[in-house]
């Protein structure tokens, strides 16, 4: 959060003395600024119907961060955009997507936010076994194997809770599917599943 605010303060603080400069070296050069200033809140009141969009785009983003919605570095989903947070400023948020695209998202956009890393991830597997299959046993198979990748000094720093058998989902046409739950770091939640279904 401290990268992002410093980052996001940087960038403003950079634009108003970059404004200022260029008004003082034009005050330098002899030119009246005083009538272009008044010119430009003409200007300003006419664009002003187009400028109701910016803003709305600044007060939601000044909201998004001092809310803490999320950071660089978090993984979000926008209702369908979704990836990694590049850059964050007051008017809009990056993001870049697995297959690497990138996403320019207004905030005034927004309406949902999902953070899928913020404080823990979770692993949400609904895995199909065969109508055969003993139940009771399919459990004590997951809740080993969650146990093991647990315990295992690969993973286990990636691993807050051991996946676990939590119930039959669903009676699907070809399987039974299970739902098996888990408690991971942020952004550890696809590593570990696909190590829970390598297992």
């Amino acid at each position: 959060r401290e990268d992002t605010l410093i980052h996001i303060f940087a960038v403003t603080l950079r634009v108003v003395i970059l404004t200022l400069a260029a008004l003082m070296l034009l005050q330098e050069l002899g030119l009246m600024i005083g009538p272009m200033l008044a010119g430009a809140g003409i200007v300003g009141l006419a664009f002003g119907f187009g400028g109701q969009y910016l803003i709305r785009d600044v007060i939601t983003g000044l909201f998004i961060i001092l809310e803490n919605q999320y950071r660089i570095g978090d993984v979000v989903n926008f209702g369908g955009t979704a990836g990694l947070v590049e850059d964050i400023s007051l008017r809009r948020t990056v993001l870049r997507d697995l297959d690497g695209t990138v996403h320019y998202v207004p905030h005034g956009e927004l309406k949902i936010v999902s953070n899928l890393s913020k404080s823990f991830s979770r692993v949400n597997l609904d895995i199909g076994v065969a109508y055969g299959s003993d139940i009771e046993r399919v459990a004590a198979t997951v809740d080993r194997v969650g146990r093991e990748l647990a315990e295992d000094p690969g993973w286990r720093a990636l691993i807050i809770t051991a996946p676990r058998f939590v119930r039959v989902q669903d009676l699907a046409d070809s399987a039974v599917v299970i739902k098996v739950i888990g408690d991971t770091q942020p952004l550890k939640q696809w590593d570990v599943a696909g190590e829970v279904r390598r297992r």
